[in-house]
């Protein structure tokens, strides 16, 4: 049962996330908090209400798709860095189109969110060119263009043009361009805190900025799952990043490949920014640091072990553990570092998960020599 268990693809994500938890504990004991109280927090507080279900929903949606944009590079043989800057420059697109391109209702989120996903497509596609054309590495192009694209946002923040005057961020979206399911006139109005007082319950969920995010991630999880295993598409993608070599020698457009798939990565991590600020973020503002949804997404990936559906499930997980930990630190004052830590221990238990198959081996080895 032990060997079986070890070489089960699904032991290490087990392991792993035990082995996050005790950490967690241990820090936690060394810094004078009890785990016990501090777990009991997160997990009974958390999930006590459904508000902060709701929250932590709307957490996992942008961390879902920038996770996306890690894993489905890393499917084909790239390590895209750079889903922090195709998030900004969602983020960008959605701010700029939100508010000066007046559209009806339901057609101005829709045209926003294609336009984000060709932004962060083309900032994906734009260090697959790099690398095509100067075999330049698209970790180092994208790193760098995670900059580019920040200064970009600070840019037009600060913009005389466009800030709003006495500030540092862009005029708030349109009403039309929202993806709330919710609209805040409607909780506003008569009508909206009628409805919150009679049903506390579904008040508590719709006072939260639930979108359309969450239904997008499960939905492209699922497409680009099925891009990668069950289509030519994803097969031939899938054969350059195992051996570029052999690709090409059996007539695959390897360079026509590179370019699709970082295009696919980077339009995953435009959707995130461009769902944030259609849902809660409303406009762009001076950034003083990058936000990190995009490193969160690798984390995300890594969790998953590069599988855009698992991607779903790990970013609830991770926003769980981020919640958490702010509730934590709100109820007995422990620093939410200890929930990074946690989160670092999954990762590093994840990166190291390929010994256990080794190890179920050695066993059996073991068992027979000593029959």
């Amino acid at each position: 049962m032990l060997k079986r268990f070890l070489k089960n693809s699904y032991s290490s994500i087990v392991l792993a996330l035990l082995f996050g938890f005790v950490s967690g504990a241990i820090i936690l004991a060394i810094a004078g908090y009890s785990p016990a109280e501090a777990y009991g927090i997160m997990f009974k507080t958390v999930l006590s209400k459904p508000k902060y279900i709701a929250q932590i929903i709307v957490n996992a949606a942008p961390i879902i798709l920038t996770g996306l944009a890690v894993a489905f590079a890393y499917n084909t043989g790239l390590f895209n860095i750079g889903a922090e800057g195709q998030y900004v420059a969602g983020t960008i697109v959605a701010a700029m189109l939100g508010h000066y391109l007046p559209l009806p209702a339901v057609i101005h989120p829709i045209f926003i969110l294609i336009v984000a996903f060709i932004a962060g497509g083309l900032l994906g596609a734009l260090a697959a060119w790099l690398k095509n054309r100067f075999g330049i590495h698209e970790v180092i192009s994208t790193i760098m263009l995670n900059w580019i694209i920040f200064y970009i946002n600070n840019f037009l923040a600060n913009h005389p043009k466009i800030k709003v005057p006495g500030s540092v961020h862009s005029p708030e979206i349109r009403p039309s361009a929202s993806l709330l399911f919710v609209s805040k006139e409607f909780l506003r109005s008569d009508s909206g805190r009628e409805l919150i007082k009679a049903k506390p319950v579904l008040g508590q969920i719709i006072r939260t900025p639930l979108s359309w995010g969450i239904p997008l991630a499960i939905v492209l999880g699922i497409v680009y799952w099925f891009i990668l295993k069950k289509t030519r598409l994803g097969y031939t993608m899938r054969a350059v990043g195992l051996n570029k070599d052999a690709a090409e020698f059996s007539g695959i457009p390897v360079k026509k490949n590179v370019f699709s798939s970082m295009f696919f990565a980077g339009g995953a991590a435009g959707l995130a920014g461009a769902i944030v600020v259609l849902s809660y973020g409303l406009y762009i503002s001076t950034l003083g640091a990058q936000e990190g949804y995009g490193w969160d997404g690798i984390s995300v990936s890594l969790i998953a072990r590069a599988n855009p559906i698992a991607c779903i499930f790990s970013g609830i997980l991770f926003a769980f553990l981020r919640f958490g930990g702010q509730m934590i630190q709100s109820r007995i004052q422990a620093p939410t570092e200890i929930i990074n830590i946690m989160i670092g221990s999954i990762v590093l238990a994840i990166a190291v998960s390929g010994l256990l198959p080794r190890l179920a081996d050695y066993l059996e080895r073991r068992e027979k020599s000593n029959v």
